[in-house]
């Protein structure tokens, strides 16, 4: 959602929207349409010539965070992960309580592109079917379905 707000003098625009998208490129743009549609003695749209110059390149909250991956997966394409990759992947799964409830393959699939990353759903199969012939998962089949979680999840069962 983005909410926008112009205020000068008595003159007031704000638009709150869920149509459309706004980032750090498109901003200016957007604030200088705006500021058209208010009397132009009031509106100024104002740009620095100069660049600002700082030692410390400008960040935003997680990109300057240490392995913060920024993915919006409406606006990107998910990342392809080889099949030797998709074990540490699944473990960030296990980590964030993905598998503390029973979950399928596909399912797998999906909240892997959820976080930005694409894989087969046959390497995901071989390697959750490896984890949990090793005991690094529980795996329950009904119904022709095979689902998969983790030892903690049949505690709390």
């Amino acid at each position: 959602m983005a909410r926008i707000k112009l205020k000068l003098g008595e003159n007031e625009i704000e638009v709150d929207s869920r149509d459309f998208y706004v980032d750090n490129q498109t901003l200016g743009e957007i604030i200088e349409n705006m500021s058209s549609h208010l009397p132009e003695s009031h509106a100024k749209v104002v740009y620095e010539t100069e660049p600002i110059t700082t030692e410390i390149p400008a960040q935003s909250g997680l990109e300057s965070l240490e392995d913060a991956e920024i993915f919006e997966p409406e606006f990107n394409e998910p990342t392809y992960i080889a099949p030797n990759e998709v074990k540490s992947k699944l473990r960030i799964l296990e980590t964030s309580r993905f598998f503390d409830s029973p979950r399928t393959v596909t399912e797998t699939v999906e909240q892997l592109r959820e976080y930005g990353w694409s894989a087969s759903p046959l390497d995901v199969s071989k390697v959750l079917a490896k984890m949990a012939s090793n005991k690094e998962m529980l795996k329950n089949s009904s119904e022709n379905r095979t689902h998969y979680f983790v030892k903690e999840a049949l505690v709390a069962n």
